[in-house]
């Protein structure tokens, strides 16, 4: 199974550019996943809610997720990205699955900083899209610092975690090593390149996108500035396998007389 993640810079507010940004970075490549940054139709510096109401897209009439349903059929690709979510008078900072015709929205569980006084927190259950071949776990950015989060989606049978992400802290690529060891699973994070710099503000993202496997190697990787699309060959079923050695089973050695996770 191919996989594999985009990374680029957002024009914040021109969901057209980076739509179009996107399909010139694939080209005529494609991969069986691949993932797309946080909010990458839109760009993340908000200078106020009503600013993000206007450029939110509503799931039923959603121009990006019609576009990528179609590039999904296409290329036979499961697309994953971020963007704001307008439900009733409700907006998310939220994560799109498009497998074809079949649609998983997840809504960001965990809001970092300033996204608190814009968007609403999550009410999304434990996201995750199974195509019969491969279980799918969705994260968005900040989700990234509770291990809980994680664990849950591991423990529900995910192979492959899909992160999509705007990250400014320099501490996530690195943590990710550990999330793959400590559940044995792939981990894909999409993160965005260059600043938002907007209302006397500023976000410098920290690009350095990157895929990790079950025993904690970084498989993929690229610099923290340049704009690209990267894939590699994985066996998910390796997630499947939780045996450290002989004696030791990181599931089934779980001691939850003692804790839930």
């Amino acid at each position: 199974m191919e996989v594999g993640f985009i990374q680029f810079a957002p024009k914040f507010g021109n969901s057209e550019y980076n739509t179009q940004k996107v399909l010139h970075l694939l080209g005529t490549d494609r991969a069986d996943i691949i993932v797309l940054p946080e909010l990458f139709t839109t760009g993340y510096l908000f200078k106020n809610r009503e600013e993000l109401e206007r450029l939110s897209e509503n799931v039923n009439y959603s121009v990006t997720i019609s576009k990528f349903k179609e590039l999904s059929k296409e290329k036979n690709t499961i697309f994953i990205g971020g963007f704001p979510e307008k439900s009733g008078d409700n907006i998310y900072n939220s994560q799109f699955l498009v497998d074809g015709d079949k649609i998983l929205i997840y809504r960001k569980n965990h809001l970092f900083y300033e996204e608190k006084k814009l968007f609403e927190k999550g009410n999304s259950n434990l996201p995750i899209y199974n195509n019969g071949i491969v279980k799918i776990g969705l994260m968005i950015c900040f989700d990234w610092i509770f291990p809980e989060m994680m664990r849950s989606l591991a423990l529900a049978g995910a192979d492959i975690i899909c992160h999509s992400a705007n990250l400014v802290m320099p501490y996530c690529q690195d943590a990710m090593i550990t999330r793959a060891i400590e559940n044995r699973i792939y981990i894909i994070t999409a993160n965005r390149v260059g600043k938002d710099e907007r209302g006397g503000k500023s976000y410098q993202f920290t690009g350095r996108s990157q895929i990790v496997a079950p025993g904690g190697d970084i498989i993929l990787s690229t610099g923290k500035d340049n704009e690209t699309f990267l894939k590699i060959d994985i066996d998910p079923k390796k997630s499947r396998d939780k045996n450290i050695n002989n004696s030791n089973n990181l599931f089934k050695d779980r001691r939850t007389d003692i804790y839930k996770l």
